[in-house]
This record gives C-alpha cells, structure tokens and sequence, in this order.
C-alpha cells in the first residue's frame, strides 16, 4: 500500500511531500519527494482519544435515558454498541481509544480486533478501582441489586487491582474526587483515603499497569499527584502551583473540555443535579485550565466520549475546540492527539514514520496550520491497522 507525493504531518512537524509505504499493519517508508501530487490534501496520523466510554447507546435519534440503559439492556446487546462506537470512531479517523471504564465487554473487544475478526481500532481497556459511594458507585441507583465491583480500604484495593490484571486490563481508573454524571454525588467528595491510593497506585505499577485518575477538585487533584498517578483525567479545577508541580512532572491530563460543556447547557438529556453540577465546574474551568497550559502542563486528547453526550467523531471537534480554551496553537493541540496522546498511554502509534502501526488519516487541508481544517467532512480516507476502513486513497 502507497501514497505518492503527499504532504506529510508526521504526528510532531510538516514533512512536505512524501512517498509513504506501509504493508498490514507497519509503516515502511517514509520518501521525500520534490513536489507534491496531491496538494490540496495531507495525511497525518490517526487520533489517539484517551479517554472514552464504549458501552453507551448508539443508535440513530434520541438516546435512551443514560443512567437506566445499562440497567435495561442486556450485556451482549451492550458489547454490539461498543462495537459500533469503536468502529465509528475509526471511520472518523480516531484511530487508537482508551477506554476508562471497561470489564469483560471491552475486553472482548480488543481481542476481536486484535485478532481481525472484526475491523476495528486499537483499544485499550482500564478497570475502575472506586470505593462504595464513589463515584464509580454512583451510577446505579441505590435499590438496584446488581453493582459494579467496589474496594474499602488498601487491602481491597489491591485485591481489586489484581483482579482486574486477571481479567487483562491494561490499566487501572482511580476516582479521587466525586463526579458530574454520577447520582447524588458532589464534586468536591473525597474519594479514597491517601492509604487507599497509594495502594492502588503501588499494586498497579508492579503489575505493569498505567494508573489514569479521575479527578474534578483541587483536592482529588493533588492527592493523586502526590501519590505518583500517571495521568489526570479531567483536572478542571487546578490550582496554579497544581500545573506547576503537573508540568514539571509532565503528566497527561485530559481535559474532556466538550462533555462538561454540552451537560452544563443542557445540549444533552441529563439531570437537573447533573446540569447544576457541570454549570459550576465550567464556571471557572476555563481560566484556570488555560493558565495551566501556559505553564506548560501536557494536555493530551481525552473526550469522555460515550455515545449519550459526546458522540464517537466528536474527537476532532475536542481537538479545536482545545486551541480556544487552552489558547493551544494548531500543531500542539495536533500533537495532543496524536503522538503526544499515543506516547501518554504507551502505544507505538500516533507518528508516521518507519516501524510503526499503519494508521492514518488522509484530510482536505493543513490542519497545522488552520486547526478548523481538522473536520469530519474534510476526511478523504482513514486506514486503520493498514486497511483502508473509510473513504478511498487518492
């Protein structure tokens, strides 16, 4: 497979015109050549969302309510819409996603792509360590019998952590702060002692496991830098010396900047609870994020994305719309989802070069330069693991 003489964003810098050869699922070649072919379009690398969550309604129309559809849809009937969120995903060019809240389900997923038995995009897959009343906790109502696995106390914790390694996760989500989405739950509710924490934190690292924490407050913000998470998901409400000490360490942090937004405007079928609670975050996200990337703190692409308020394709919306909160220029909210998003979760794609995964995105434009160029409807063909999958190769 080739493409002659095309302009070349390689996950960090414009290339110019190049000839680029993978075979399945490897990038082979990387050529300059003196003149491009193809001048109106480029190829870049595919996206990298670090933060999504598959198993959510995808069907056409308005979705179900987002807190009883799980509880009334079988299992096997949620793994097809992980499915189809996955493979929309792709379509739309994003390549490689996190999920942060998987079991079996997205586990079986992976495989099934690995494997080709399905096309569909790199996946990895992050068991949630939250404790009773916590935010994970907080999404089933309180009479239904049937819950997702909960930890009290640094010995459960670690129990939990290696029960989700059995299961081959390949990581772990900690909740050190409570949520927006969740069921009577408060932002600023402590979740997890430090004792806690550093034992997740310490279990998941000896089995070879990134930890990715979800944290809205200053407080569940600075414990789970303290105690050596890496990653921040969210991290809305960071304090100065927070990006300071987050930027020195260059931890990723995702800033799920369209989902906070969109719940808080009412855009999307959520509670009364839910939309007061997102309306206050947002209230004062955007300075103090924004301040946070001008003292140099890694923001890399994570969209929250879940089928019921961020759709799967809103990614390369997430990525404009980070040069205008974060005051990004085009090239590094690019590298944001690409190389730098890849390189934060430790999968070898996200640049285009020699000895790399075959995934990439063919666009009308020069979204380096213009990041409004970075659109769906600009999408000419999108290959994923060296297959075509969307569109057609000029």
């Amino acid at each position: 497979m080739r493409l002659d003489a095309i302009p070349l964003w390689d996950g960090t810098e414009f290339r110019g015109p190049v000839d680029l050869t993978w075979e399945p699922d490897r990038i082979t070649g990387v050529t300059p050549v003196a003149a491009a072919r193809h001048a109106d379009l480029c190829v870049l690398p595919g996206l990298v969302d670090t933060h999504v969550h598959l198993v959510g309604h995808a069907g056409a129309g308005q979705p179900p309510d987002f807190a009883t559809w799980p509880l009334t849809t079988t299992r096997d009937e949620q793994v097809l819409h992980g499915a189809a969120h996955a493979q929309r995903a792709m379509r739309h060019g994003v390549t490689t996603l996190r999920d942060l809240a998987g079991d079996e389900a997205q586990i079986a997923l992976r495989r099934v792509f690995d494997a080709g038995v399905l096309p569909g995009p790199r996946i990895q897959v992050h068991g949630v360590v939250g404790m009773t009343a916590g935010h994970n906790d907080l999404f089933v109502p309180p009479a239904f019998p049937i819950r997702k696995p909960t930890a009290d106390g640094p010995d459960e914790c670690r129990k939990l952590v290696r029960t989700w390694a059995r299961a081959g996760m390949d990581g772990i989500k900690l909740t050190t702060s409570g949520g927006v989405l969740s069921i009577g739950d408060k932002n600023v509710w402590r979740n997890y002692t430090r004792d806690e924490i550093r034992a997740v934190v310490d279990e998941a690292h000896a089995l070879g496991m990134l930890v990715a924490s979800h944290a809205h407050s200053e407080d569940g913000i600075r414990v789970a830098v303290e105690e050596g998470v890496d990653s921040i998901e969210h991290g809305t409400l960071m304090s100065r010396d927070l990006a300071e000490t987050l930027a020195a360490r260059r931890t990723p942090v995702a800033p799920t900047l369209l989902i906070n937004e969109a719940i808080a405007q009412g855009r999307v079928p959520v509670t009364a609870e839910a939309m007061a609670k997102a309306a206050e975050l947002v209230a004062t996200r955007d300075v103090l994020l924004a301040q946070a990337a001008a003292l140099g703190v890694r923001f890399v692409l994570g969209t929250d994305a879940n089928g019921h308020h961020v759709q799967f394709g809103d990614q390369l919306a997430e990525v404009v719309h980070m040069t205008r909160i974060l005051g990004m220029d085009a090239e590094s909210a690019l590298r944001a989802a690409t190389s730098d998003a890849a390189d934060s979760i430790g999968v070898p794609v996200g640049r285009l070069a020699p000895g790399l995964g075959a995934d990439l995105v063919v666009l009308r434009g020069r979204p380096w330069e213009r990041i409004e160029d970075l659109a769906t409807e600009n999408i000419v063909a999108v290959v994923s693991r060296g297959r075509v999958v969307a569109g057609r190769l000029p």
